[in-house]
């Protein structure tokens, strides 16, 4: 396993270890933006560029969705700029901006969809690498990962 693997997994397994913590203290039930209720790192929505970072990275990483052989497909019929603008919101709540997701919940919104842990997996590859194209900081790559991690649960819908 590549050490940028090993340490995405590691970081996905450390945010599960936080979310059931932070869900047996009292804590905010989650927003539709995010699977938990987790804070982030201070200077994450500055470091992704704020909005205009983030649509630039979401714009990127949309047209990467669509080309890539594994899960490409998944997103023929899809609005890209409209799926681009809804990402952009939700990264930009997450990260800690002055933004408000406003979409479904992951789970209304994948629960037609035939989603494995394989296309997860794909689709946060794609996603790191738009981070890199990018130029977004391995550190603060991991911080975001960090806060999408738990939507695993609702967006995979074959076990």
């Amino acid at each position: 396993m590549m050490l940028r693997q090993l340490t995405a997994v590691m970081t996905v397994a450390m945010t599960a270890a936080f979310c059931l913590h932070a869900q047996a203290q009292s804590v905010p039930a989650p927003s539709a933006a995010s699977a938990w209720p987790v804070a982030p790192a201070p200077g994450l929505y500055q470091a992704f560029g704020e909005r205009e970072g983030l649509r630039a990275l979401m714009d990127e990483f949309v047209v990467r969705l669509k080309a890539d052989a594994r899960i490409g497909e998944q997103f023929r019929e899809t609005n890209l700029d409209n799926l681009a603008k809804s990402l952009t919101e939700q990264l930009c709540q997450l990260s800690g901006g002055p933004c408000t997701y406003n979409g479904p919940d992951m789970k209304t919104a994948h629960a037609h969809l035939d989603i494995t842990r394989a296309h997860f997996n794909a689709l946060v590859e794609v996603l790191q690498q738009s981070m890199d194209a990018k130029g977004i900081p391995f550190t603060r790559q991991n911080q975001m990962l960090a806060l999408l991690a738990p939507m695993h649960r609702d967006t995979i819908t074959v076990r």
